[in-house]
């Protein structure tokens, strides 16, 4: 989440190779974002081949939000 919301969007071998993940463990994660709707998936095809993008939505950014904040309380409190 911490890479889509600082970029526009996000294709999948770039998000696997930044975040050292497997094709079938990133799958799986983005799966579960798509799910709880705070990614957006778009797939294309460039020539032959599918090119598939993610974004943040509103949802998402709401969320990745309320989470940094919780993390950043807690930090706090171990201060």
């Amino acid at each position: 989440m911490s890479i889509l919301a600082v970029n526009d969007s996000m294709d999948f071998n770039s998000l696997k190779k930044m975040l050292a993940l497997t094709d079938g463990n990133l799958a799986t994660h983005i799966a579960t974002l798509e799910k709880r709707k705070y990614v957006k998936v778009e797939k294309e095809f460039v020539g032959k081949k599918t090119l598939t993008t993610y974004t943040v939505t509103q949802t998402g950014r709401k969320a990745f939000s309320e989470h940094i904040d919780a993390m950043e309380k807690l930090i706090k409190q171990c201060k």
